[in-house]
């Protein structure tokens, strides 16, 4: 039956200006990094509403625009918590999937702190023997009830922003182990500075993971590429395999395999 005429329910009304600024300076301080298109979607405004709020915003000093929307305007040493990484979930649970089927049937795999290698382990199989080393203690409890598993982790200091294990007693580890595969993050990716990250400590213990895997696979969604942290921890060619999804642009898909990197989208 239809609604008698003045009961319709009233449209959603669009948030102010002032309102829009704030909701995107929330969601910047929360995730590192905003979605232009996304905002909009969710504001219910234009994208060319959300564009004029952002160059607003830059010209204030409170962000600098980016394609596609915007980042905090201290990037380069700016890291978000790992529990507020939520954008692209799902093509990180695409990543994570494909990850899979690079697990070896029995041996030794590494697995870095990240969301994507969280979502990894969420997604972990529990049919085959395999020990697991992690430097991140979230990653550990979720895969601790599977009983084939052995869970090392690596043992350091714990940051509070990333639950990362850092510092000697991560090195001493990584020193000491061989693993079959690793499986890495980064919080950016560039054909001309590599794999950075903003923290050293967090670098350095990156660094060290590479030269205990026998295969070494980044995983990482589109929005790292072509951005440049503070502390470098890795060559493009120490790299074996970059799995993202099919968001990257063709033409840095072509200047990562230009540069030597195999890419495989999903």
């Amino acid at each position: 039956m239809p609604d008698p005429p003045g009961n319709s329910s009233p449209a959603r009304r669009a948030p102010y200006s002032a309102e829009r600024k704030q909701a995107i300076m929330t969601e910047l301080r929360l995730a590192g990094r905003i979605d232009a298109a996304e905002v909009a979607a969710r504001l219910n405004v234009t994208k060319e509403t959300v564009r004029k709020d952002l160059v607003g915003l830059e010209r204030q000093g409170l962000l600098r625009r980016v394609h596609g929307g915007a980042v905090p305007v201290g990037q380069l040493s700016y890291e978000p918590a790992v529990v507020t990484r939520t954008y692209y979930s799902e093509e990180k649970t695409r990543i994570a999937a494909a990850a899979l089927a690079h697990l070896p049937a029995a041996g030794a795999v590494l697995i870095d702190a990240g969301s994507t290698t969280a979502r990894l382990a969420e997604m972990f199989p529990s049919d085959r023997e395999l020990t697991v080393y992690t430097n991140t203690l979230p990653i550990a409890l979720a895969l601790i009830d599977r009983p084939l598993l052995t869970v090392v982790t690596l043992g350091g200091r714990v940051r509070p922003l990333t639950l990362a294990e850092v510092d000697d007693w991560a090195a001493r580890a990584l020193a000491e182990i061989n693993v079959d595969v690793a499986f890495l993050g980064a919080n950016a990716i560039s054909v001309e500075r590599g794999l950075t990250t903003p923290d050293p400590a967090e670098a350095a213990v990156k660094r060290l993971m590479l030269g205990s895997a026998r295969r070494r696979i980044l995983l990482a969604d589109h929005s790292k590429v072509g951005g440049v942290s503070l502390c470098k921890h890795a060559d493009l060619s120490d790299i074996d395999l970059l799995i993202t999804d099919t968001g990257l642009p063709d033409a840095d898909l072509k200047a990562l395999q230009a540069a030597g990197l195999e890419v495989e989208l999903t």
